[in-house]
């Protein structure tokens, strides 16, 4: 397994990462024991970087995620490197009410992570989006603090704008950016990922597969239950995703002649973009189970030169997609997007 290291300051972890949303319900019902055994089959593939949120289930991710390291063989769990998200605010209706990024409430949210997680420290502690209420440098201060005692190794950031990630670096050491970057969402190139390079700031990339339109197993009649975020993402909808999916017919016809999958094909693309903005791209792979973490651990065995990538850029060009990657309300509440 190759490595990358997470900016100047961070660790070294492998290139392809696994995001463990999607075993938590994000995309309809899952099955906790092939969720485990995904997570072992990652951890013995040398796979060391598991990605994960409080709020994911409840909770219920990181009971998980647990459960998988307590279950895995010794090696595998101490090669583990833990990247958390917090901050969100859920109710019991499913329903979201904001984010939560004050000094007090980052230390209350790690200290429920440290103990459903069952470790004595998160290797890499990020707010899952900007309190617009309270002043990035308080947030990361507070992280900042959890690093002097120990509880926390590094500081990452999920989906905030170049301004913001310039004022979070002035305050402490910033290992990472996690943002949703994928042939379909490209948005990060036009500030900020020049900003990440410059400052030395590494990428861990969401939805490098766009939440599975970008994996050639996706129909246009294919049913999606009211507890599948799919379900009301505009990327799914009706004309959207008709237009949408023949992009990713464009994508096969391509993947059919360098003998790789459509999912291979894509995730590949974001492994090369690295070099181009000077930092280092890690995608997190969204497997929720073992045939699918096998596919996406192929993507590391595709080479992709100058002429494949002019081909895949054409087929599929930078704001091609039809419909945001969230619904307005979401939208809204991304700095990265502003």
């Amino acid at each position: 397994m190759p490595t990358s290291a997470l900016g100047t300051t961070g660790p070294r972890v492998s290139a392809l990462g696994l995001g463990c949303m999607g075993m938590s319900g994000a995309y309809g019902a899952s099955d906790r024991a092939e969720s485990i055994a995904t997570v072992h089959a990652a951890l013995a593939a040398g796979v060391t970087l598991l990605d994960t949120g409080d709020f994911y289930g409840m909770g219920h991710n990181e009971l998980l995620i647990a459960e998988a390291l307590r279950t895995a063989p010794a090696a595998s769990r101490e090669n583990a490197l833990l990247s958390v998200k917090f901050g969100a605010l859920r109710d019991p209706d499913d329903g979201w009410s904001g984010f939560d990024g004050r000094p007090a409430a980052v230390k209350n949210f790690a200290a429920y992570s440290l103990t459903r997680l069952g470790v004595d420290h998160i290797d890499i502690y990020r707010p899952a989006r900007l309190d617009p209420d309270v002043p990035i440098e308080e947030t990361v201060g507070a992280i900042a603090e959890l690093v002097e005692k120990g509880w926390v190794r590094h500081i990452g950031l999920s989906e905030v704008g170049a301004d913001t990630i310039r004022r979070a670096a002035a305050t402490a050491p910033i290992t990472d950016l996690q943002i949703e970057y994928a042939l379909i969402s490209r948005s990060p190139e036009r500030e900020i990922l020049p900003t990440l390079g410059e400052l030395g700031i590494a990428v861990t990339a969401y939805g490098v597969l766009s939440r599975g339109l970008l994996s050639g197993h996706i129909t246009a009649g294919r049913p999606l239950g009211a507890d599948d975020f799919r379900a009301h993402s505009p990327r799914f909808q009706g004309d959207n995703l008709r237009h949408n999916l023949t992009l990713v017919e464009a994508l096969r016809a391509i993947a059919e002649r360098k003998g790789v999958t459509v999912a291979q094909l894509a995730i590949a693309w974001v492994l090369t973009r690295g070099a181009r903005y000077s930092t280092e791209i890690v995608p997190l792979i969204g497997a929720r189970t073992r045939e699918r973490l096998g596919e996406a651990l192929g993507a590391l065995d595709v080479t992709l030169d100058a002429a494949d990538l002019a081909v895949i850029e054409a087929a599929v060009p930078a704001n091609a997609a039809a419909g945001e990657r969230y619904a307005a309300e979401q939208m809204a509440m991304l700095d990265s997007e502003r």
